[in-house]
């Protein structure tokens, strides 16, 4: 009698209930009861990140190192911009390298993810935003690695933030906010037009330069400094700088907040145009 009972308890967790506009409604709720699907496919692209690579994790500190070189010859030595407060000049480039890394990260892998899991999603359901948000662990295992390094100059200069990096991760937060809009309207798009694959490194080359990464956010006149704030990522950077460098660095208030309703405005639409789109992800995939 008992065996009968656990076959009947058995049968009754693999029921699968069949109605119309149920997955719809229970999106939201499903994104949580799918958790470790998220963590699955996460620990995925972590294990293959830097598979068969002679270096490893190492390409996480070249990468954003040769970058901070170039711009301090560039920005600092050649064109002679000032730092941000008293940092030294390649501290101050290493502290905008930072999120950068972490935004164009999450907005490369993200807008790719979808392609590049065209057989898992054609095959069974889940909530498709599982997908690019998980593309996240990869980006923050990066940050991670270059955070560290970052520490290790710090020590080098003799160098050593202040009580305001306590707000480190808020803007971490926001970074991963800034880039996961761009993100999710950039992926739907990419797997109906699939030339975007080839306009996002273009975009994030371009962007790297027009960010204030290699330089500060002051050197901008004060009459474009509130349109240039347009740029979601420049209010993350300042914030990064404004964490780390302390003394006299500053958040501009005003291009800040213009930042903040981009990064939002950019968050709705990609969740709303990834959403719009979803159903027709399997068939063209």
């Amino acid at each position: 009698m008992s065996v009968m009972s656990d076959n009947s308890a058995s049968a009754a967790e693999r029921l699968l209930i069949l109605e119309a506009g149920r997955a719809e409604r229970n999106y939201w709720s499903d994104l949580w009861a799918y958790r470790e699907l998220f963590a699955i496919l996460a620990w995925r692209d972590l294990a293959i990140r830097y598979k068969q690579t002679a270096i490893g994790v190492a390409w996480a500190l070249i990468r954003p190192a040769l970058t901070v070189a170039i711009f301090t010859v560039v920005f600092g030595k050649l064109a002679k911009l000032p730092s941000d407060g008293q940092a030294p000049y390649p501290l101050m480039v290493f502290a905008g390298m930072l999120p950068w890394t972490l935004f164009s990260t999450i907005l490369n892998d993200g807008s790719n993810s979808l392609v590049s899991n065209a057989n898992l999603i054609g095959k069974v359901y889940f909530p498709r935003l599982i997908v690019p948000c998980a593309s996240i662990a990869v980006a923050i295992a990066d940050f991670g690695v270059t955070l560290a390094l970052l520490f290790g100059m710090m020590a080098w200069f003799h160098f050593m933030p202040d009580w305001r990096i306590v707000f480190l991760p808020l803007f971490v937060v926001l970074a991963i906010l800034a880039s996961l809009g761009p993100a999710l309207w950039l992926t739907a798009m990419n797997v109906k037009y699939r030339d975007f694959r080839y306009l996002i490194p273009f975009v994030l080359q371009f962007g790297l330069y027009v960010s204030p990464v290699g330089f500060a956010s002051k050197v901008v006149p004060d009459q474009w400094r509130l349109l240039y704030s347009i740029n979601p990522i420049v209010g993350v950077i300042d914030g990064f700088r404004w964490c780390l460098l302390g003394g006299e660095a500053q958040i501009y208030m005003p291009g800040f907040l213009v930042s903040l309703g981009v990064v939002a405005g950019f968050l709705w639409l990609g969740i709303w145009y990834f959403r719009k789109t979803e159903r027709t992800f399997a068939d063209l995939l």
